[in-house]
């Protein structure tokens, strides 16, 4: 069953990242970033507007909330942490300063020592204000919609399901339009440009956020049948879209040299968060089902959205892009591991 279930949430992620990554090529170069800004503005709202109005949270209250926040904060500090060690590795390996080749050098090793020297390119001391950005992202926000919506209700019994859905609101919107925005709000300006006050501007004006607040306050008004299938129709545009963004990003990608940057927030976002809220919730006394729903929805390959929010506020789309792909590959060895320990 686990099988077919990823092979179902898999073959669209796969068909449309493919197209994607075929398109671009014939695409014109705005493209990429006039899409994830619809995605930001329209297609994102669109999806948590529905998904806010078909939400019953009488039922599904618990520690559900504080858990995703509490994952929140930890891979924000997480995030921040193994950014810290990259800048430090980073600095020890960096190459030093090239030689100039100068009349002194009177010995043959010498002048090729001197040449060599010159020929080599000094690696990047330390990333810049939009990777270090892009990194944190992808160490803290989690797809917990698209990938995790679809994958997490076939795993767990029906019962637990609001466990998830819960999750994934919460997330979305304290996590990925909340921390998330604010984030990419800090780290795509300049130093100069920043204000506490930019932040929560930002923050306060994310389509994502009203649309949430909208579809709460209106889930006891009954709409027609038209809106009401447009609204969920929104799965139609925005999934793909997404998957599309993807495809066209990693089709910019420049093999190790992108990939590299990836590895420790993967390491991070796919492994140890969500080992962290297994052991967590386990000394909380949950178990099963409630356990396994909050393990796995934590351990949710990096966020679209973080593509999207790079599109929005210039942040590093490499950085992003590798992640995600990382940790969607990544995830296809994770949930098995932790269907074994914490069902």
């Amino acid at each position: 069953m686990m099988a077919s279930t990823l092979f179902d949430a898999y073959l669209p992620l796969v068909l449309w990242t493919g197209l994607g990554l075929i398109a671009f090529r014939f695409m014109p170069q705005a493209f990429p970033r006039l899409l994830g800004r619809s995605l930001y503005w329209v297609g994102v709202p669109w999806q948590i507007l529905a998904l806010a109005r078909q939400t019953d949270y009488a039922q599904n209250i618990g520690l559900a909330p504080t858990v995703t926040i509490a994952a929140l904060g930890l891979g924000l500090v997480l995030g921040w942490c193994s950014l810290q060690l990259y800048q430090r590795w980073l600095r020890a390996t960096a190459t030093e300063p090239s030689v100039p080749l100068t009349a002194e050098a009177t010995s043959l090793n010498k002048a090729v020592a001197a040449i060599t020297s010159i020929s080599k390119e000094p690696s990047q001391a330390e990333l810049n204000r939009a990777q270090r950005g892009s990194f944190i992202l992808a160490a803290t926000i989690g797809n917990t919609g698209f990938v995790g919506l679809g994958l997490v209700p076939a795993l767990i019994s029906q019962p637990y399901l609001g466990w998830a859905v819960f999750y994934s609101v919460t997330h979305n919107i304290i996590g990925t339009y909340g921390i998330g925005v604010f984030l990419a709000s800090y780290y795509g300006r300049s130093q100069q440009q920043n204000h506490w006050w930019v932040q929560l501007r930002d923050v306060l004006t994310v389509p994502s956020l009203w649309a949430f607040v909208i579809g709460s306050l209106t889930r006891s008004i009954a709409l027609p049948d038209i809106a009401e299938q447009g609204l969920h129709a929104s799965r139609w545009f925005v999934i793909p879209g997404a998957f599309l963004l993807m495809g066209m990003r990693l089709s910019q990608l420049h093999g190790w040299k992108s990939i590299q940057p990836a590895l420790l927030p993967t390491l991070v976002k796919m492994l140890v968060l969500p080992l962290a809220v297994g052991i967590g919730t386990t000394l909380l006394g949950l178990s099963g089902d409630a356990r396994l729903a909050l393990v796995l929805m934590s351990g949710m390959p990096s966020a679209f959205a973080g593509l999207i929010l790079a599109e929005e506020y210039e942040l590093d789309r490499e950085l992003i892009a590798s992640s995600i792909a990382l940790t969607t590959i990544a995830l296809l060895f994770t949930i098995p591991l932790w269907l074994w320990i914490f069902r």
